[in-house]
């Protein structure tokens, strides 16, 4: 079926922030089959780091209770990657990397889909709240990481999915 990208598009552009379009998650769906990944890598990073939306992490949260286990996996591993030792360390003794640790008792670095499933969702937001401390890119990174993951994103609800289409809208727009 094909769709009008630019007409879609050119529906956000000058959007209203904090209002949601009734359409966003159909919408981001369409866009996301066409558009750059770059350029929806920009517009999630813009969503996440709105005051418009929910705190990054708390997002995060909610993507991993939606997210099947590898998408969760592919989620704490890009998190933790994010972190150096000293704050992996801080995390393991906060309890928030419980059931993660190797058989050294060191933190891996990286997270099967069994083990990713069998964490909660304030476990991840309390990783991600240390990954934004420590890693300035954490934002960008995990939103490319969501830009290849459509689906998940439309979770995310239709204030930020209109947030996120205003930005990639600006971005694509010549």
């Amino acid at each position: 079926m094909a769709f009008d990208l630019g007409g879609i598009l050119q529906q956000y552009l000058g959007g209203v922030a904090g209002q949601g379009s009734p359409d966003a998650a159909d919408h981001y769906a369409q866009v996301a089959q066409s558009a750059p990944p770059d350029a929806l890598s920009h517009g999630l990073a813009a969503a996440f780091q709105s005051n418009q939306t929910p705190p990054f992490a708390e997002m995060v949260a909610q993507l991993f209770s939606h997210g099947t286990p590898q998408q969760q996996a592919g989620m704490v591993t890009q998190l933790l990657a994010s972190l150096g030792p000293a704050a992996l360390a801080m995390l393991a003794n906060s309890g928030a990397l419980k059931g993660l640790a190797t058989a050294g008792g060191a933190p891996p670095s990286s997270v099967a889909p069994d083990r990713a499933s069998e964490m909660t969702p304030d476990q991840v937001k309390a990783i991600a709240e240390h990954a934004q401390q420590v890693d300035s890119g954490i934002v960008e990174k995990m939103s490319g990481f969501y830009a290849q993951h459509p689906g998940l994103v439309k979770t995310l609800g239709g204030a930020v999915l209109t947030i996120a289409l205003a930005k990639i809208a600006d971005r694509m727009k010549t």
